[in-house]
């Protein structure tokens, strides 16, 4: 009983096979144009390179592609170098011509696969591949990133230095769109333009704890601007470490520091008194640096001093730390004394040091201070609501949130 039992679903599961075989055999049926081989559409089209031969493209003209067979019409183009890096384009409506958006680059390899249909919907397929020549271009706009190599808080932006100033709108989102910036876990960020030759680049939100954050410049020979063209880029690959913030209520006169959203300590503090208020906002830990000499000459204080400091962890490049002040321990909790530092007692600012790294995120609240700048004093990037840092890039100013056409990882045609 047991053996009839199993054999007869294995003769059903046997005629099911060949019943869905049969299936996929009509649906191979020569009716439907689709399911066709693709055709060479080689006779079907025609592009503005050159394609044989040493005799190379010229990398300031765009790429263009026209369907030369009036019954047929291109359907898709995809353009990209030996690189990887693709070049946007656009499709006309009635699909007879595609032309290039993006500068193509001197001296690189491309291949350009092109995608038809002819007058009954049969695909064809076609693959051209060209070189491009050297450049009059004589000027070259290079790119240095930062931070260095190396471990880092969820607070830290990345930089990019640029060589000569863009100014040009238009060149600016050239530039932009050539560097690139991912991270695992992803998150999304983008750049700003700080002035004509910085841009920070961040997330919407912090960065995720222990991410890799890698970044890269595919601006080597793309044009620019006239005898201007990419130059070279060393990539950057930092991580992140746990999520430190450290949240001082300057009206409370305490700091309660977080890890991972936890709260792990809670320290009495003293910070700027009237006249010396300290900076509200947000700030990123710039640098350990242990022992340093503070004296009033440092900020223009009127009322003299002249202290050696230890445990300082600085925040502003004008000189706003977070330290050990045993002097000031009795208004510690209490009341601010200071000249805009945020002292505590030697053994909680010991405890701070070692818990921070660069990077690291330290906010001030309820200070009667101004709101710490987003450039020139530091980083304070975070204190641009994201609505605003998205207005200081050259793609996605304007723009709705969410990738705009230029980060499109392939960057299709899109239809005119």
């Amino acid at each position: 009983m047991s053996h009839t039992a199993i054999s007869r679903p294995v003769v059903s599961c046997t005629l099911l096979v060949i019943a869905l075989c049969a299936g996929v055999t009509a649906c191979g049926s020569d009716g439907n144009p689709l399911s066709h081989r693709p055709y060479d559409a080689a006779d079907q089209i025609s592009f503005n390179a050159p394609s044989e031969g040493r005799k190379k493209a010229d990398p300031d003209k765009p790429l263009e592609v026209v369907a030369e067979d009036s019954d047929g019409r291109i359907t898709d183009v995809t353009a990209h170098d030996a690189a990887g890096r693709y070049v946007a384009g656009e499709l006309s409506a009635d699909g007879g011509r595609w032309h290039s958006t993006t500068p193509l680059a001197a001296n690189a390899s491309y291949t350009v696969r092109v995608s038809t249909e002819d007058e009954d919907g049969a695909p064809g397929r076609k693959v051209l591949t060209f070189d491009t020549g050297k450049t009059t271009a004589n000027k070259r706009l290079n790119v240095t990133f930062g931070p260095k190599a190396g471990t880092y808080g969820v607070g830290q932006p990345i930089t990019a230095q640029l060589s000569r100033p863009v100014k040009d709108r238009s060149q600016r989102a050239v530039v932009e769109g050539a560097l690139k910036v991912s991270s695992m876990p992803a998150a999304e960020g983008a750049w700003h333009w700080v002035d004509d030759k910085e841009l920070h680049y961040r997330p919407k939100d912090y960065w995720p704890a222990q991410a890799t954050i890698q970044v890269r410049s595919n601006l080597e020979g793309i044009k620019i601007g006239d005898r201007i063209r990419g130059g070279t880029a060393k990539p950057l690959t930092i991580t992140t470490a746990d999520k430190v913030i450290a949240v001082t209520d300057a009206a409370a006169h305490q700091m309660t520091v977080y890890k991972n959203d936890e709260i792990v300590r809670q320290i009495p503090v003293t910070t700027g008194k009237p006249g010396y208020e300290t900076r509200n906002g947000v700030k990123v830990v710039l640098a350990k640096e242990g022992t340093v000499r503070m004296t009033s000459a440092s900020i223009g204080a009127s009322d003299f001093y002249d202290l050696v400091v230890h445990h300082s962890v600085r925040v502003t490049n004008s000189g706003e730390y977070v330290h050990a002040a045993p002097w000031s321990t009795g208004s510690q909790g209490y009341a601010n004394v200071s000249h805009g530092c945020t002292g505590m007692s030697t053994e909680n600012a010991a405890w701070f040091y070692d818990t921070v790294r660069e990077g690291d995120v330290v906010k001030v609240i309820n200070s009667g201070g101004d709101t710490m700048a987003p450039f020139g004093n530091g980083f304070g990037d975070w204190n641009l609501e994201w609505k605003q840092w998205r207005t200081g890039s050259a793609l996605t100013a304007g723009t709705p949130e969410g990738p705009t056409t230029a980060d499109s990882a392939r960057l299709r045609p899109q239809s005119a």
